[in-house]
């Protein structure tokens, strides 16, 4: 369900005691995209078309968002009495619920024109939602009813349907449940769609119950507007799961997009809080949006679509970016390493690594790859972590810190032999690695040798830090090109080095 209350709507202020609309103070510029829309928009929806559907309390309209360029389509639609909800039907029926004059308006969103006549409900009906059955369930909020639409035939086929006090918001999961949050009776009607029965009457929640979403993993997702915190329940089982999650003040609308995020509109704190319905964790710090934020929607493109009431207008929100890699995964506590960090929805992005920010950041134009410079940090692991307009994501523990890089130095023996001290090489190739800071050999690292442009191969220095290479079967070749050269690449603490070996004879 894509929308949520109005503040204004009779009855509601001796029952949640919520404040009128436009109470909000001025937010300020705002990072994201914002679409300037009718008077009070509290309803959003998108279709399959792509366009978002935004119904406006106060203008008796809808307008209509083409997603793709985040414009305004056309006209606004006229529509009933102070619409709030809107819901899309698999054949493209938009149905807007008009509060005020207790009936269903339909707008075919291939031509954006209504159809037919307003369907009669229940009194002051609010919130909508479409079942797989093709039904729409509309709550009525002024007589504890729910109405049942057939969205082939645009007719009440069913109802009503009594549930809890002062019914609001409705979301159907895929087994057909519908979930009906009860704003007076701080719970939640489950409806069998398939009988058009109650299931379920009452499953406790949070206090002044309003806005209900169902995620990708089958879970129903209750704000409470009072309480302030979300409430989870499990749909297969309908009972409640874990404790609810707190997020800012006066949620109300909510959504949840593919990633299994749930957006959660703040109606009095301006933002949205972002909740991983993997985890049941909120994650990032709320995003600022308009003034009195009051429904979410998700479009095709991954696009959140926030209508702010006291703002009249609707926010756009970026898909969430997501981190999968940093390379190299290593560098020196004093910063300066060169990285890059491999994701999606990147556009935009800060980076921070153990808290501090990083320098220099440069996204790519797809948004999936960042460049950038490590800052100076604390020596061991430190999350590394990239945050858009749309959210933020992390590697826990991803860049490892260590300590500076030391010198080193890499000597190698004659190819054949050694006239004073007599010494014979052959038919070995050696060299020796040491640490020009500790003075100490270095144990365990590769050494490459090559000779003009071919490589001989390689080997790792024993205890002695001495790496040992045959060369039988390729003196020939080391003759030919006056002597070989050994390679040490380098780690995060020890810097690179090189030696050449010469060709001498009896």
């Amino acid at each position: 369900m894509s929308t949520n209350f109005q503040p204004g709507l009779p009855g509601l202020l001796s029952a949640t005691a919520l404040p009128a609309a436009r109470t909000a103070a001025p937010i300020g510029i705002l990072a994201l995209t914002t679409i300037s829309v009718g008077d009070q928009p509290v309803g959003v929806a998108v279709a399959a078309n792509g366009n978002a559907y935004v119904a406006n309390y106060v203008s008796n309209d809808v307008t209509v968002i083409n997603t793709a360029t985040d414009t305004v389509v056309g006209v606004p639609i006229p529509v009933g009495a102070a619409p709030v909800g809107v819901a899309v039907a698999p054949n493209g029926k938009a149905y807007v619920v008009n509060s005020a004059s207790n009936n269903v308006t339909v707008i075919n969103t291939a031509t954006n024109t209504v159809v037919g006549v307003p369907i009669p409900v229940g009194i002051t009906p609010i919130g909508v939602a479409i079942a797989p059955n093709g039904n729409a369930y509309v709550t009525n909020l002024s007589d504890n009813t729910v109405t049942v639409i057939s969205t082939a035939m645009d007719t009440v086929v069913g109802g009503p349907i009594f549930v809890g006090n002062s019914p609001y918001a409705v979301a159907v999961a895929p087994n057909g449940n519908a979930y009906v949050t009860n704003m007076s009776s701080n719970d939640v009607t489950v409806i069998n769609t398939a009988t058009n029965t109650v299931l379920v009457p009452s499953i406790p929640v949070g206090t002044g119950p309003d806005g209900v979403a169902i995620a990708p993993n089958g879970n129903a997702y209750v704000s409470a507007f009072s309480s302030n915190n979300v409430t989870v329940i499990n749909t297969a089982t309908n009972t409640v799961v874990g404790a609810p999650i707190p997020v800012s003040t006066g949620p109300t609308g909510l959504a949840v997009a593919l990633n299994g995020k749930a957006y959660v509109a703040d109606y009095q704190s301006n933002d949205v809080t972002v909740v991983d319905t993997n985890t049941n964790a909120v994650v990032c710090t709320p995003i600022p949006v308009g003034a009195n934020p009051f429904a979410v929607a998700v479009a095709p493109n991954g696009k959140i679509y926030v209508a702010n009431q006291g703002s009249d207008d609707v926010s756009v929100i970026p898909p969430f970016p997501t981190l999968t890699s940093i390379s190299p995964n290593q560098g020196s506590t004093t910063g300066g390493t060169p990285v890059t960090l491999l994701g999606t929805n990147l556009t935009g992005a800060t980076v921070t690594i153990g808290g501090n920010p990083a320098t220099g950041v440069n996204v790519n134009p797809g948004g999936t790859a960042i460049h950038a410079f490590t800052p100076p940090g604390a020596l061991g692991p430190a999350t590394v972590t990239v945050t858009t307009d749309g959210g933020c994501a992390s590697l826990v523990n991803g860049f490892t810190y260590v300590s500076p890089s030391h010198a080193t130095s890499l000597t190698a023996t004659p190819a054949l032999a050694k006239l004073f001290p007599p010494q014979v090489y052959f038919p070995f190739l050696t060299a020796t690695l040491k640490d020009l800071v500790t003075g100490l050999p270095v144990p365990g690292q590769t050494i490459t040798f090559k000779t003009g442009t071919h490589v001989l191969g390689t080997a790792t220095t024993n205890a002695q830090g001495t790496a040992k290479l045959d060369e039988t079967l390729t003196f020939p070749l080391i003759l030919a090109n006056g002597g070989y050269d050994a390679f040490f690449a380098g780690t995060g603490t020890l810097l690179a080095s090189s030696a050449h070996g010469e060709v001498l004879t009896p």
